[in-house]
């Protein structure tokens, strides 16, 4: 999984840590205010977009400033369709793929799909291993617990399951792309391979039937931003056109929208950006999740206590990614396969049950390492000094330090390593920022790792223990030499100012052309000023909520996360700036605020005005 970036790419209900006011305050918390970025509207081009599409004139802003304004790029963005998906034969070795898969069908040989062993790996091979069964295929799939991992690569793990099992044709998904060698050793024992993955090359391309990743350097593929489930679904795309063309009718009876759910889920779970062909396929999928036929999935929202008619992004990253990621953190990740095709009642309900034991075991797992992460940095005050971070320890879990680093990357905008090891050999986890691409920083440091790879915001390494001290300083020397105060500095972009007499209901459904939000496409924040008309009071201990009135309107807001800025506000009845995405419930709308800033008279919006 990816962190999130800045400001404007989180989620609204991305978790947070507890705060209790009791207590010293968090070394998490968020304390150093973050630059408001104004939005660049141009009036008359945001009123032309509003005529000539017939927006709300708000939205229309909002589309300028986030440099949607061309007609092709509104026309894209707001009414995509599923005709409008790539062709999936713009990967280069496309055909070579299909055509292997079809005659493995054709001689009944049985392939493997092997995952990666996240959430993206579990839904593109539950997409796989259902679609190539569906169409007639023999399939098997596997994927590698962690412990299994620490014998050997996940590729020769593959392998081993592969000649166990008698497999012919072994298909990646979400890996395979930096394990060149490993592959040579799977072809050397006469099983054809073809990798589908998205993550950045690091070394030379692995030599097999076919190579399907978006980010190869000579792919002509428009869409970089496809996750490892959206290659999967591509190949499905392209096996569906091929046995429409080749076989008649066997082509016809392929629905892809059945497996859009499973595109969305890994997509959103993975933070792949919610822009262009993604945006389609996320917006479809959320339509086919809220009508699933799969048992688990119902079985594990109902756990939840969430009605899957009620499914979102915000849904599939706060609830069934933790759960389906805590299998591949702490216990057997193909059990997130297996729940997602479940067909019995009752083995899908022991699943669910299974997996939200396994939640809770995970978050017991991070509240301690949370505590030790908070003491090491209290401790040791220097660690935050520089314009990045680096930790390790024998004492973490390797499954949850990626969960912490990006928090820790997130909390203090600046890249963050780190690394759980167990005496011999460290397993690391690095996130970080649009201004810091980690993976060439990775490689001008590969004398000291043992393998590397992922995306330039968020990546893994291993490394000897031995190495971990002089990794750490030449890390952050990279840092220091490359990053301005400006680069760390959080930042906070607004889309528009909207005042209260503009938050209607007819706003309100406006603002649905934008979802579904996530990565690089988060929801609108607004801002403006009222006055604090009455004591603000702190709610569920972690939680401010604001009590605001602009010209004889009053609302109310809620401030996530940020019950220690209570004493700011306390007393003041004067102007307060806000940073606001309106929200509606229980037919009434409220405010969810990203930030607040207290204002002199002499300096607010209206007198400037």
């Amino acid at each position: 999984m990816r962190g999130t970036l800045t400001t404007r790419d989180e989620f609204l209900d991305q978790p947070t840590l507890t705060v209790d006011p009791k207590l010293q305050l968090p070394l998490f918390v968020e304390t150093r205010p973050p630059l408001w970025i104004d939005p660049t509207v141009k009036t008359d081009v945001a009123q032309k977009i509003a005529t000539e599409f017939h927006l709300h004139p708000v939205l229309s802003e909002i589309l300028v400033n986030r440099k949607i304004f061309s007609a092709d790029a509104i026309h894209s963005y707001l009414y995509a369709r599923l005709p409008d998906l790539l062709d999936p034969f713009l990967f280069a070795e496309m055909p070579q793929a299909v055509e292997r898969i079809a005659r493995a069908i054709k001689n009944e040989e049985t392939i493997l799909v092997y995952g990666d062993n996240d959430v993206d790996g579990m839904t593109g091979t539950a997409l796989l291993a259902e679609f190539l069964t569906f169409v007639g295929a023999k399939v098997l799939f596997h994927i590698s617990n962690r412990t299994a991992l620490l014998r050997q690569s996940m590729i020769l793990d593959a392998l081993e399951f592969a000649l166990r099992h008698h497999c012919t044709l072994l298909i990646t998904v979400d890996c395979g792309i930096t394990a060149a060698e490993h592959i040579e050793e799977v072809v050397r024992h006469n099983v054809d391979v073809i990798i589908t993955d998205h993550h950045e090359p690091t070394k030379k391309i692995p030599h097999c039937v076919a190579t399907l990743n978006p980010k190869l350097v000579n792919c002509v593929y428009p869409n970089r931003d496809l996750t490892g489930v959206g290659v999967a679904f591509k190949l499905a795309h392209a096996m569906t056109e091929h046995l429409l063309q080749e076989e008649g009718m066997h082509g016809k009876r392929v629905d892809l929208k059945r497996y859009l759910d499973l595109v969305a889920i890994g997509t959103v779970a993975d933070m792949g950006a919610l822009t262009g062909e993604n945006r389609i396929l996320v917006s479809y999928g959320l339509e086919q999740l809220r009508k699933t036929k799969r048992i688990g999935l119902s079985k594990l929202l109902s756990i939840c206590e969430i009605d899957v008619h009620d499914a979102t992004t915000s849904i599939i990253a706060s609830k069934i990614a933790p759960r389906l990621n805590s299998l591949g953190r702490i216990a057997e990740p193909e059990n997130g396969v297996k729940i997602l095709l479940v067909r019995n009642i009752l083995a899908a309900e022991k699943l669910a049950i299974e997996l939200n034991l396994y939640n809770i075991e995970r978050q017991k797992i991070e509240r301690m390492m949370t505590k030790d992460v908070e003491k090491l940095i209290h401790e040791h005050s220097h660690l935050t000094e520089n314009r990045a971070i680096v930790l390790s320890s024998r004492k973490w879990h390797p499954g949850i330090i990626a969960i912490l680093a990006m928090r820790l990357s997130k909390h203090y905008n600046r890249p963050c390593v780190m690394i759980a090891s167990d005496g011999q050999i460290g397993k690391g986890s690095v996130r970080s920022i649009p201004e810091f691409p980690v993976l060439p920083v990775l490689k001008e440091l590969s004398d000291l790792l043992l393998n590397f790879g992922g995306h330039d915001a968020a990546a893994g390494l291993t490394i000897r223990e031995q190495h971990i001290e002089e990794f750490t300083t030449r890390f952050i020397q990279i840092a220091n030499e490359r990053l301005q105060e400006t680069h760390i500095t959080p930042k906070l972009f607004l889309d528009a100012q909207v005042p209260f007499d503009q938050l209607t209901f007819e706003l309100m459904d406006s603002l649905k052309l934008l979802e579904p939000y996530g990565q690089g496409n988060p929801p609108p924040i607004l801002f403006t000023e009222a006055t604090q008309v009455q004591e603000p009071k702190i709610v569920g201990r972690q939680h401010l909520k604001l009590f605001l009135e602009q010209n004889d309107r009053m609302l109310e807001g809620i401030a996530s996360g940020q019950s220690y800025r209570m004493a700011t506000l306390r007393g003041w009845r004067g102007l307060v700036k806000v940073a606001y995405t309106p929200q509606v419930s229980a037919s009434s709308i409220h405010l969810i605020i990203r930030d607040f800033q207290k204002v002199g008279e002499k300096e607010s919006l209206e007198k400037k005005s």
